[in-house]
């Protein structure tokens, strides 16, 4: 770290140069360094906003500006001798802004278990990894005690090579107690502080990668997809369908909203996590006919929203849901912002209450336990047996073709009788005439 006082960094907002036809790069971004002011124009406004971040993040972690660059001073070219922990810092706040909130944690989560792996004293603050864990994140507190302690224990990336991190590589696949962690749990980790090591080298902070070549043998082979084709024959026709649905209230007033959260499951085949996050202004219901939901966000984390699994779509829905949908809003004051299934005290619906009232629900038609993921699997195999064309099913469903016909296809009653059908028709249809 360098020994001169704490510049006075500013950084202004974007500035848009595309009416000036002498810009290449018309979108600037403006900062100074005591009082020595710098820019540098970029080619689309999210470069610029990424970079701009950049500055923010380094600025509000304390990292020494160079007063001739007007950079920080760890951007500069072969300036590998910035410690791993702050490297991890800024590696982290490149993407930030663009990550969703579970993408965040996992990535901090990693990182927290990777910088310890690296170092080799024995005297580490016993809650090193749960301060790395909230430290590692832009903006946050810093303890002087454990910076100083990371500052002298954790290498430099210059000081990285592929023996050191063959060693940290395996060990991130081991937990605490010394047990196997689970590969997908291992995998994540590995890969994402292999994603941040690479990146200095792409920078050419480092002039090698030094990660090494990733492990091959049995149990680093990829793993064959298996078929995770669904049991069609488990789930109930659409009148049991409707019927259970309609038993789910009862006196309890929040078995209301867990019939018409569960009817939208079912009849427009959304996700319960993209059911939950459901906003007025999503809805289209029309006085008659079809109607439309617009899946723009998911729970991904309890009562954090996000981009859906699959990205955004939009679902027709049928009369039948219409009707609910707007008896529903009609018996409620929302606004369009409004999420519109919410508890009395503004919570998210608990999954487990909304499971037990669709258990009981299933119950009293006589009909087998169900997750209420099923509904949605129940949705797929009414509209596939109705004849829907596969495109449009995933489509509805946010699946890619393939996931839906290995999930779904080949497990539809009547499937081979129809099939054969169809063939001998083709048969005799190209059958050489007498």
């Amino acid at each position: 770290m360098s020994g001169r006082p704490i510049a006075d960094i500013r950084v202004w907002n974007v500035q848009d140069r595309r009416s000036n036809p002498k810009y290449a790069r018309p979108w600037i971004v403006r900062w100074a360094v005591d009082e020595k002011t710098f820019s540098r124009g970029h080619r689309t406004r999210s470069e610029a906003d990424h970079y701009r971040s950049l500055l923010l993040v380094a600025q509000r972690s304390g990292q020494p500006f160079d007063p001739e660059t007007g950079e920080p001073e760890a951007w500069a070219a072969g300036s590998g001798d910035i410690g791993v922990h702050e490297w991890c810092r800024r590696w982290l706040g490149e993407s930030w802004g663009e990550w969703q909130p579970r993408t965040r944690d996992s990535a901090v989560e990693a990182l927290a278990r990777f910088i310890p792996l690296l170092t080799t004293s024995r005297n580490a603050p016993p809650d090193l990894r749960a301060y790395l864990t909230k430290a590692l994140r832009p903006d946050a507190d810093r303890s002087e005690s454990h910076e100083a302690w990371l500052d002298r224990h954790v290498p430099t990336l210059d000081a990285l090579d592929r023996s050191t991190l063959a060693v940290v590589d395996r060990d991130l696949g081991i937990g605490d107690a010394g047990q196997a962690l689970g590969s997908s749990t291992a995998g994540r980790y590995r890969k994402l502080a292999r994603s941040c090591v690479r990146r200095a080298h792409e920078l050419e902070l480092i002039a090698r990668d030094p990660w090494p070549p990733t492990r091959r043998g049995a149990n680093q082979r990829k793993a064959r997809r298996q078929s995770k084709a669904v049991d069609a024959r488990r789930f109930p026709d659409p009148d049991t369908m409707r019927r259970a649905i309609d038993a789910i209230e009862s006196h309890q007033p929040a078995s209301r909203t867990y019939r018409v959260m569960t009817a939208v499951l079912y009849y427009a085949g959304l996700r319960p996590s993209e059911v939950v996050m459901l906003r007025a202004r999503a809805l289209y219901l029309p006085a008659n006919g079809w109607g439309l939901i617009e899946v723009r966000e998911a729970d991904i984390a309890f009562d954090v929203p996000g981009e859906p699994k699959t990205g955004e779509r939009v679902v027709p829905i049928p009369e039948q849901l219409v009707t609910l949908l707007a008896e529903w809003l009609g018996a409620h004051d929302f606004d369009d912002d409004d999420l519109i299934f919410r508890t009395r005290n503004g919570r998210r619906p608990t999954a487990s209450n909304w499971s037990r009232a669709w258990h009981r629900a299933l119950a009293q038609v006589g009909h087998e336990p169900l997750r209420l993921y099923d509904c949605r699997h129940a949705a797929a195999t009414t509209w596939l047996s109705a004849g829907v064309p596969l495109g449009e099913a995933a489509r509805r469903l946010g699946h890619s073709v393939e996931v839906l016909v290995s999930t779904y296809i080949g497990e539809l009653d009547g499937d081979v009788s129809l099939s054969n059908e169809l063939i001998d028709g083709a048969l005799r249809s190209n059958s050489p005439t007498t």
